[in-house]
């Protein structure tokens, strides 16, 4: 009787894990290539749609060629996809709605939306949390209290981001927290389609 019950258990396990791989498949993940190295993020697009749409034709469009790590605050996070190593603004389409409010935490390793004071405001750039940066999530409708969308996580290549996170920084123009060396994006590329 005891054999019956292992064997039906292994059964059961052996036809969970496929179920479990497949599950893990289904978000996509892409692949962010640095002149200090790559990583590997994975976008959830059941908890924030819009956001990982909007990302994702920025992606595919080849938009973040050749963008920068513009602002970065060690111990806080690294922001780019939005400006040229010369700190020209790049063109974008227009805002997305904020989808702040889908239960994600701005924690370490996660990908965000940046945006400015206008909760509606986020169009292609953004950025890393290095800590659990509390103050940053959803807490109420609120214009000054609806957060920063988190729309993905770094899945490797931590060790890359706290590298980056850790370079020298000035200003640069009206600009604080620069890179003096800059942090190019070579490229953000698909690495894995949702299923």
């Amino acid at each position: 009787m005891r054999q019956i019950y292992k064997v039906l258990l292994l059964t059961l396990l052996s036809l969970a894990m496929p179920m479990g791989n497949a599950a893990l498949a289904a978000n996509p993940q892409i692949s962010v290539e640095t002149n200090r190295g790559d990583f590997i993020v994975e976008l959830y697009p059941e908890k924030a749609p819009k956001t990982v749409a909007n990302f994702l034709q920025y992606v595919n469009s080849g938009f973040y060629k050749d963008t920068i790590f513009h602002r970065v605050i060690n111990r806080f996070m690294i922001q780019g996809g939005g400006f040229t190593a010369d700190m020209s603004e790049k063109q974008t389409r227009a805002p997305i709605i904020n989808e702040a409010g889908n239960g994600l935490l701005n924690e370490i390793g996660t990908l965000a939306m940046a945006r400015t004071g206008d909760p509606d405001s986020a169009t292609a750039q953004f950025f890393i949390n290095l800590e659990n940066n509390q103050f940053l999530n959803y807490q109420s409708p609120d214009p000054q209290l609806i957060g920063y969308c988190v729309f993905g996580r770094v899945l490797k290549g931590m060790d890359v981001v706290r590298e980056i996170a850790a370079t020298p920084t000035g200003n640069a123009g009206p600009y604080s927290d620069v890179p003096k060396s800059p942090i190019k994006i070579m490229q953000i590329k698909l690495i894995t389609k949702p299923m």
